[in-house]
């Protein structure tokens, strides 16, 4: 019996790489899951993410071999989530990704027990954010939500009920419980 595979996405800023880093430190082994690395053509601590750096020469010899069992490019950079995640999964663990919107077509039309979840923030708390960043001017970071809500439609209108969301406005141990009760209730370990 194969494992599910949950698809985590959301907007810059709302908070999917803190949530990862919660449930790394809270799944236990009898949740059967695994929390993949992003494989990604950026330097360490650009963006937060605690991923793998590659420089884009390996990037390329990796894809070129098949060590990539999704990638994509996005803001000038590559990404990739190992094909580790395969074996994992036909092991019968469960896997948590950190993915992309744009490629979430592609990774339904990979796997069949895919849970995509939506990461979801309040608006005007996802704007502060992003603002405190500082990485972004105003009218981009209101260009990226625009974008962001326009996405989140299209998924709503396509997904139907398929769409899990997970609200990040709260406190964060708050989302990192949602998550966890999300992959405790989604997993086929719910069902077998």
């Amino acid at each position: 019996m194969s494992g599910t595979l949950f698809y985590l996405i959301g907007a810059s800023g709302s908070g999917k790489d803190s949530l990862l880093a919660g449930c790394r430190e809270r799944l236990s082994p009898d949740q059967h899951c695994c929390v993949a690395h992003r494989y990604i053509t950026r330097a360490p601590g650009v963006g937060g993410e605690n991923h793998v750096q590659l420089s884009p020469e390996e990037f390329q010899m990796r894809d070129k071999f098949g060590l990539f069992a999704m990638q994509w490019q996005s803001h000038g950079y590559r990404y990739g989530i190992g094909s580790e995640i395969n074996g994992w999964l036909d092991r019968g663990l469960n896997v948590l990704v950190n993915g992309s919107r744009e490629y979430l077509p592609q990774a339904l039309a990979q796997y069949d027990e895919l849970v995509p979840v939506l990461v979801d923030v309040n608006a005007d708390l996802l704007r502060n954010r992003l603002l405190n960043r500082g990485r972004e001017s105003t009218h981009e970071i209101e260009h990226r939500l625009a974008r962001h809500q326009q996405l989140v439609n299209n998924l709503d209108a396509e997904m139907e009920s398929n769409l899990i969301k997970v609200d990040n406005s709260g406190a964060l141990d708050q989302g990192i419980d949602h998550l966890l009760d999300v992959i405790k209730h989604y997993s086929w370990h719910a069902t077998a």
